[in-house]
């Protein structure tokens, strides 16, 4: 414990410093990525670079917002203050949409939709509350990057109250979500949320998760379906039920993550859904096909459970990565997830 309060109060003095001096590089960036990594820029179609090459323009209400992101011009939209949305934005392709520095960026109401689309950035906006609908759903689209936003509501409702924080279905590919803030929120992040689309899916849904903040959360950290998702460095504090889960014939490669407080399963490959995660079906949850997962840089369970039933063959990224310092994890994520950090 002594140990990681010195971290963090040596990484805490060089961040400060770094924003007093611009020209010093971000000392977290010499421990983790803070540049897009991953499934999203790494990939057979070419790197997700959102609105680069277009024009610039900042919104400050809904009308504007929704004028800027509906079509597939490249075009980097920076986002002011708060917005309330009535119905789900769809984003089109080639887009940046970014909170301001200085506004904090915050969307209420209903959340975003990344819908038949290409090439789409995501970073430093808060989403909360969004009833009947997830914060984000990704829906056969490609090439996505989620990127230090945070996602949030509460969990004293229930699992039905909210549903997820990003959820990535249909055949979407090419994704990563990296440095975000998940709290306080039942169901995180579904990928694949119905097993009657495994022919739409199955060889899609490649998923990178790095440099993830979970705390207080209920399930899906994330959950997956069909697809391959590469999971590292992420921290989980207080993740209450079951985190990590691959189901469905889903393949996991988990390394580097650490988890801290009440977690009763980090990593599962069984097949059957908790009944916490699912509490309108019968009291032995949903029967599924297992999943796989294999197991890369040591991970720091922190006692949480591990239950993995098949060892799959997604045992090594086809990408390049930096992987932090296990024991580094936790002070490096504490500092430069969510918002207000880009």
């Amino acid at each position: 414990m002594r140990l990681q309060i010195s971290a963090v109060t040596f990484l805490s003095a060089l961040t400060s410093l770094s924003s007093a001096a611009p020209l010093l590089p971000n000392p977290l960036s010499l421990l983790a990525s803070w540049n897009i990594e991953g499934f999203a820029e790494d990939n057979p179609i070419g790197p997700t670079t959102g609105g680069k090459g277009g024009e610039t323009v900042t919104v400050s209400n809904t009308t504007s917002f929704l004028s800027a992101v509906k079509d597939n011009t490249p075009r980097t939209i920076i986002v002011q203050g708060n917005l309330t949305f009535t119905s789900r934005p769809k984003i089109g392709s080639n887009k940046s949409v970014i909170g301001d520095k200085l506004t904090q960026a915050h969307i209420t109401g209903s959340g975003l939709d990344i819908v038949n689309a290409s090439n789409v950035i995501i970073r430093n906006l808060k989403i909360s509350y969004i009833l009947g609908n997830d914060c984000i759903t990704i829906r056969n689209s490609t090439r996505v990057w989620v990127d230090h936003n945070e996602f949030t509501s509460d969990i004293s409702h229930g699992p039905d109250q909210y549903d997820g924080q990003v959820d990535i279905i249909r055949g979407s590919d090419w994704i990563t979500l990296s440095w975000n803030y998940f709290h306080d929120h039942w169901k995180s992040s579904l990928v694949g949320n119905d097993a009657n689309f495994r022919d739409i899916d199955f060889g899609k849904l490649h998923i990178t998760y790095h440099h993830n903040y979970w705390r207080h959360e209920g399930t899906r950290g994330p959950a997956g379906r069909f697809g391959h998702q590469h999971v590292y460095n992420n921290l989980y504090e207080d993740f209450l039920y079951q985190a990590i889960h691959s189901r469905s014939d889903n393949q996991v490669l988990v390394e580097g993550n650490v988890f801290r407080g009440d977690t009763r399963e980090a990593l599962s490959t069984y097949g059957l859904v908790i009944p916490d995660d699912s509490p309108n079906t019968c009291v032995c949850g949903d029967e599924e096909l297992d999943g796989f997962a294999n197991l890369g840089a040591r991970n720091d369970w922190g006692g949480a459970g591990v239950n993995i039933t098949q060892v799959g063959n997604f045992t090594k990224a086809p990408y390049k990565y930096k992987l932090t310092p296990l024991f580094l994890v936790a002070p490096v994520v504490k500092l430069g997830a969510g918002v207000g950090k880009i």
